[in-house]
């Protein structure tokens, strides 16, 4: 089921008053300033304690038991997956079982806890509408790599590059591998041979690609696209492609890794 998916039956639900939901949105990035000591921990504790201590005051006494069914949940969760932390956690969990979902995310990730009749979808709707399904085009020339990603994370990679000998795009995996050395002088007579070529048969090289690209876009249902490299390679990809690009970005980044990308993209 897709992250949309459960957004929608997560809208339909609504409980009982002493069967409430439990939501929450926790912040655990390492590399966040605030969180360089495990802050994350504290805020767990007195997120969780408060309404704890709110209940045992209101005396009552079957929705302090449902409660503390969610929070013994809520902690086993956290602890099971304590060493593989990202950005965050988004929960929501109700003690009957009715709700429960528990996962991390690669996002920015504001902390906050609510225990109400009805889950508190505000912020985890606004990370999808920031972070939807996209492809990354990165053009270099006679090569493109594909970078498909969706909630700050990457999903698929795939990488192209143009063969000379049969002027077809060819796919390849694993690491970029430079071209062998033939000397200063030969190897700067056959960059400007094949710089020649390029200024010559770039239009056509693009357009042959193009239908590929749409037909992933339209396959994967990509709502935002990028088309990124140097501004003559990205312009030219970009003027081919049928499908609407979300922003043309004029920077090399082709052999950047992908997580350092999308750093570049969404900050």
């Amino acid at each position: 089921m897709s992250l949309r998916q459960q957004i929608k039956q997560l809208e339909n639900v609504r409980k009982e008053q002493d069967n409430k939901v439990l939501t929450m949105y926790l912040n655990t990035d390492p590399s966040d300033a605030e969180q360089q000591g495990g802050e994350w921990k504290i805020h767990l504790k007195n997120g969780l304690r408060n309404f704890e201590s709110y209940l045992e005051e209101d005396n009552n006494k079957e929705e302090l038991k449902n409660y503390r069914e969610v929070k013994e949940k809520v902690e086993r969760f956290v602890h099971n997956n304590q060493q593989q932390f990202k950005k965050g956690i988004i929960l929501f969990a109700t003690a009957d079982e009715d709700v429960w979902f528990a996962d991390r995310f690669q996002m920015p990730i504001k902390t906050e806890f609510y225990w109400e009749e009805v889950p508190r979808l505000e912020q985890l709707k606004e990370l999808e509408e920031t972070y939807p399904k996209t492809g990354i085009i990165l053009v270099q020339k006679d090569e493109i790599k594909i970078i498909e990603s969706h909630l700050n994370e990457v999903l698929d990679t795939d990488h192209y590059k143009f063969d000379l000998d049969t002027e077809k795009w060819r796919q390849f995996t694993g690491p970029h591998k430079a071209d062998a050395s033939m000397g200063s002088g030969g190897k700067s007579t056959q960059q400007d041979k094949f710089n020649n070529r390029y200024e010559a048969n770039k239009q056509r090289w693009y357009k042959s690609i193009a239908p590929k690209l749409d037909k992933s876009a339209k396959e994967q249902e990509w709502e935002n696209i990028y088309v990124v490299g140097e501004p003559d390679d990205a312009s030219e990809l970009k003027e081919e492609i049928n499908k609407p690009v979300t922003e043309l970005i004029q920077k090399n980044l082709l052999d950047h890794e992908e997580s350092k990308v999308l750093e570049e993209i969404f900050g």
